[in-house]
């Protein structure tokens, strides 16, 4: 058989997944090889398959399935899904698992992130490497050689997802409360209906339900500030007492408080840490763990101590950080980028999830979000600010250099430097530089007891990494 011509992989495997322009970085050819190579990978025979509601990804799915089956895999076609639903298939039916999606990215791309049965993460070094490596000598051989016994089957697992993520956060007290929710036109928009039906008293405004994967209104990343404007306006029109965005494939959520404020990551992982260290120091766990990303808030670490939880510290990456829970055996795990992680949900990521817990916890209050996430907000943050350089290395060290004298540093991932334990609280900062995984980019958080502190290490620290700009 010819070869079949294709793409280069490395420009579409990422370090968890795999993501690019839609039949032109990613083609049919190369979605049927990697579904074949998953089923080759995990030696697993049933597997689960879902896509989001880009234009693409119907024919991807299409083209996944006939590749897995072409191993001998029997493939549950969840149809449309979130990723947070995928997971869910993945460990209620013990099935290694496929999303066709690209998440937060612009209309025309695509993409797919994998697990093992049981949702576990699949990255480039845990099968994915060895899985392109599989896909390109198929396609190079131009054919995927046929192992008897591959079939297909169409599935509904809506209901059971639906099932599972309510069942996982029990309501002390529901008090009414409207809450607007902008699905961006993306998943949420499939998963928040069939949810908010078992939420009685809970009344739901949605904004931009409809799905459509050309992003009529604004793209599905939460993680830019312009992205939530129209939630924070109608949060304030609607008189609501939050607000909910989540991004293309709802695995990850970002909360507005009833003022059109947005809270950070850091305040929710605070939040839901400490509902679940209590739920959990009830059940007779003596100290649960919790895992936070470098990048998270000082006061998450305060937080879960003052709670009687253990505080695990990990590296950026949802695959770094779902191992490191299941080795910990943690109860939640939160990241700065609005990714929250349940051990009674395989140790996946699940805005839904998050969301809940953040209803839940207001329901049981008087007040408002603002004052329920206040306590959990003491610092002031930088969020994460990128700049390209010509030299990673070089740019990391010259600030290193600058600010290292009488502070504390540790390159668990890329350096943070903490300079707060011991100083007038005039004076207490810390800043994380972490480098891009996959660009010569680095990544700065900054956090200190006050604004001003936090805008001088902030300036001062961007001023050294200009000196290096690409």
């Amino acid at each position: 058989m010819a070869a079949i011509s294709h793409p280069p992989f490395d420009t579409v495997v990422k370090a968890y997944d795999v993501r690019g322009r839609e039949h032109v970085d990613l083609t049919v050819d190369m979605v049927r090889a990697l579904a074949a190579a998953l089923v080759d990978e995990t030696g697993e025979k049933e597997i689960v398959v879902g896509h989001d509601m880009r234009v693409s990804s119907p024919e991807f799915a299409d083209a996944f399935a006939q590749g897995a089956m072409l191993r001998g895999a029997h493939v549950l076609e969840l149809g449309l899904c979130s990723t947070d639903g995928l997971y869910c298939a993945s460990g209620i039916h013990s099935a290694a698992g496929a999303m066709i999606t690209a998440s937060h990215n612009p209309a025309g791309d695509n993409g797919m992130k994998f697990c093992r049965s049981g949702a576990r993460p699949i990255s480039r070094e845990t099968g994915l490497a060895a899985m392109q490596e599989r896909a390109e000598a198929y396609l190079a051989a131009g054919e995927i050689p046929e192992v008897p016994g591959g079939s297909r089957e169409k599935v509904d697992l809506l209901g059971e997802y639906t099932e599972r993520v309510v069942s996982l956060v029990p309501f002390a007290r529901r008090r009414p409360l409207k809450i607007v929710v902008d699905a961006a036109n993306a998943m949420a928009g499939f998963t928040m209906p069939a949810v908010a039906k078992q939420l009685p008293g809970i009344e739901i405004v949605p904004l931009y339900f409809e799905l459509d994967g050309t992003f009529p209104n604004h793209e599905a990343n939460p993680l830019d500030p312009e992205n939530l404007r129209d939630l924070e306006a109608a949060v304030q029109r609607e008189g609501a007492d939050l607000g909910l965005a989540f991004d293309g494939d709802a695995d990850r959520c970002f909360v507005v408080d009833e003022r059109g404020q947005a809270v950070s990551a850091s305040a929710i992982t605070a939040l839901i840490a400490t509902r679940e260290i209590a739920r959990t120091r009830a059940e007779g766990e003596t100290q649960p763990a919790i895992v936070a990303n470098v990048v998270s808030s000082r006061h998450v670490k305060d937080a879960i101590d003052a709670s009687g939880g253990k505080y695990v510290r990990s590296k950026v990456g949802h695959s770094l950080i779902k191992g490191l829970m299941a080795r910990e055996n943690a109860v939640f795990g939160g990241e700065h980028s609005a990714h929250y992680y349940f051990r009674d949900f395989f140790f996946a990521d699940s805005g839904m999830l998050a969301a809940l817990h953040v209803v839940a916890a207001l329901s049981e209050t008087d007040g408002t979000l603002s004052q329920l996430v206040g306590e959990h907000q003491p610092y002031a943050a930088s969020g994460e600010i990128n700049r390209r350089v010509t030299s990673v290395a070089d740019a990391t060290e010259a600030v290193v250099a600058e600010f290292s004298a009488g502070s504390e540093c540790d390159r668990l991932d890329g350096v943070s430097v903490v300079h707060w334990e011991g100083y007038e609280t005039a004076d207490q900062w810390w800043f994380s530089l972490r480098p891009s995984n996959t660009e010569p980019m680095l990544r700065l958080n900054v956090e200190a007891v006050d604004p001003e502190t936090m805008a001088r290490v902030r300036d001062r620290a961007l001023e050294i990494i200009g000196k290096f700009a690409a």
